[in-house]
């Protein structure tokens, strides 16, 4: 049975046949994203424009790469249960180091290598922004365009929602301010609903839901679904509320496929979690089994993604020179906007600027049942980095780092500037002679 011939809409549905059993089996709010911290990064931070001090010097230094290898294993293999890193330039891989386990004895003895997939949580979040630029620029939408027109017509507007723009969900800047990681669709229609303060707009505060919002945007302005559109299905539960979140998932993963993950060759990216998906582990580890974060299609916009480092390599070398997702000056100009990536987290080096995504899934579970207040985190966490001199990073450890319980990218950042070298300056003049 096709739902197409049970649907009222005044408006049109374009591209879909809709499988009624998978429609009745969706679900809108599963509990696996229910309880799940999406590390927020810092307070406090405005978007400001990358400034790179290197402009005219960053050419008279050079990555000692096998000593920033080194460094950086040296420093991880200390502070996380599991890892794994590759530094390619100009696409072609350049370091890789990897230590320990994907996953543990208890659940099979993975090793890591840069072909092990994992959820690279927030990550994702600038795979959701190259699709939403391509769309929006392809259709010559501004980005300081207001978003409300693309919002379901149905959803309730609270204050100042027509004041909302692209830049500003890109940014973390549109004012929404829940404190919580949520992004599924009755999440992000409530939250709608509230509205925000018009004196917190234009304000850094980093919400998952910005880019949850996205991938709805996306498929309104595609097509696939229309602000106007309306579900009444018989004997489904929220009918309107579940075909929109399906069907706007849908639309986004076959744009996503096609114009993001086709261009950069790659295939094995899921939102489900496949058996050799690698697991997250607390640090210190222990004997007990890895967290399976499990299906996270309900995340998708934010987080979601299960992919390799090599996927994720071959994305970022598409994107930022491969003129197939967008043009390399509109990848630039993305980058220096913070668009799909953590401006707080990005930083100025001597031999140039470092574009920083940091993806972070988490859930704290009772250590001991005697002493209840001690929590152990099971961390999923990513990182890539747009590195000078056309060089790009990946890594992935499947827990949190150190005595702090935090990220990997600053053992990355530091691991680099200490490997950075200054060349004889008068040689290097008369070699570009």
């Amino acid at each position: 049975m096709r739902l197409r011939h049970t649907i009222r809409s005044l408006s049109e549905i374009r591209n879909f046949v809709l499988d009624e059993t998978r429609v009745r089996a969706h679900i809108m709010r599963p509990e696996n994203v229910m309880n799940i911290v999406s590390h927020p990064g810092l307070a406090g931070v405005t978007y400001r424009p990358a400034f790179d001090f290197s402009f005219q010097f960053g050419s008279y230094y050079h990555l000692d790469v096998n000593g920033f290898g080194d460094t950086l294993h040296a420093a991880l293999q200390k502070n996380v249960s599991g890892y794994v890193m590759c530094l390619r330039q100009h696409g072609r891989t350049i370091c890789t180091r990897q230590w320990n386990w994907a996953k543990t004895a208890i659940d099979g003895s993975e090793s890591w290598t840069p072909s092990i997939r994992m959820h690279i949580a927030s990550c994702s979040k600038l795979i959701t922004a190259m699709a939403l630029i391509k769309v929006i620029d392809e259709r010559q939408i501004k980005d300081v365009t207001p978003i409300i027109g693309f919002l379901p017509s149905y959803w309730v507007k609270g204050p100042n929602i027509d004041q909302i723009t692209f830049h500003q969900l890109l940014t973390h800047t549109s004012g929404f301010n829940t404190d919580e990681s949520k992004c599924d669709f009755l999440f992000m229609q409530d939250a709608v609903s509230a509205g925000v303060g018009v004196k917190r707009i234009g304000k850094y505060k980093y919400q998952n839901m910005n880019y949850g919002l996205c991938r709805i945007l996306l498929a309104t302005i595609i097509g696939d679904i229309a602000p106007p559109t309306t579900f009444h299905i018989p004997f489904i539960k929220d009918s309107n509320n579940l075909l929109w979140d399906y069907i706007t998932i849908q639309s986004f993963v076959r744009y996503v496929q096609e114009h993001v993950f086709g261009p950069s060759r790659v295939s094995d990216a899921t939102l489900d979690h496949p058996d050799t998906c690698a697991l997250a582990y607390p640090f210190p580890p222990d004997a007990k089994p890895g967290w399976n974060s499990a299906d996270l299609t309900a995340a998708l916009g934010a987080a979601g993604w299960h992919m390799t480092v090599e996927d994720l390599l071959a994305i970022m070398g598409a994107f930022r020179r491969g003129n197939s997702i967008v043009s390399p000056a509109r990848a630039q100009s993305m980058l220096d906007l913070a668009y799909g990536t953590d401006a707080w987290a990005s930083t100025s080096t001597p031999m140039g600027f470092i574009y920083v995504k940091n993806g972070w899934w988490e859930i704290s579970e009772i250590y001991d049942l005697l002493r209840p207040m001690v929590l152990t985190k099971k961390v999923e966490q990513s990182a890539l980095c747009f590195m000078p001199q056309d060089m790009e990073l990946v890594a992935f450890a499947n827990s949190p780092a150190g005595s702090a319980q935090e990220w990997i990218v600053p053992y990355i950042t530091s691991a680099f500037t200490a490997n950075l070298h200054s060349r004889d300056i008068l040689h290097h003049l008369q070699r570009e002679r």
